[in-house]
């Protein structure tokens, strides 16, 4: 008797589960084809502010207007523009995601996680470091702003990092190179 009660119970979730499916599915349905409509008619009203504002205030303001007055990135302002360029009419958009269209239009997308995205690995300690430090003698390195007195302190604070590299570049074959840059000591 438990088990007839038992299958009857869960007879009763698994349908009870699939009309929520069913529901939710439709209700998903409708809000995609709204956000898709919505973004249609976003691109619609930023092609015609776009030509408004450049007529009025030249070319060069559209990014500024955009910047101060559009709550998204530019680039989004693009796809939805570009959307609406491509697209006569947005019931056209019916039944796909806002993802496959702007594939079909040949629109970039950014990936949806981090997941999906390129891997790519960290740069090694000492190519970081050493962007730093290029960072660092760059003023030194211009005539334009460094005096003789900041040019020979740059000198002196890099000239034994200097004699290492140095030592290291024209160590000749990789089996010496740590020998005679004096960071292997010899037996």
């Amino acid at each position: 008797m438990n088990t007839a009660i038992a299958a009857a119970s869960a007879e009763k979730e698994i349908n009870r589960l699939h009309e929520e499916v069913v529901r939710l599915s439709a209700d998903s349905k409708q809000s995609l084809l709204g956000a898709l409509a919505a973004a249609w008619k976003a691109g619609r009203l930023l092609i015609d502010e776009k030509e408004r504002v450049r007529r009025k205030m030249g070319p060069g303001a559209w990014q500024l207007w955009l910047e101060e007055r559009f709550h998204a990135s530019a680039r989004t302002a693009q796809k939805y523009m570009r959307l609406a360029q491509t697209v006569d009419d947005a019931a056209e958009l019916q039944g796909m995601s806002l993802r496959q269209i702007y594939f079909q239009l040949g629109i970039a997308t950014e990936p949806k996680s981090r997941l999906e995205s390129v891997q790519v690995q960290p740069l090694p300690v000492r190519i970081r470091l050493a962007g730093k430090l290029l960072e660092e003698v760059r003023p030194c390195l211009d005539a334009r702003f460094a005096t003789a007195e900041q040019l020979e302190s740059c000198r002196r604070d890099l000239r034994p990092l200097y004699e290492q590299l140095r030592r290291l570049f024209e160590a000749g074959p990789p089996a010496n190179v740590l020998k005679k840059a004096g960071i292997v000591q010899v037996n």
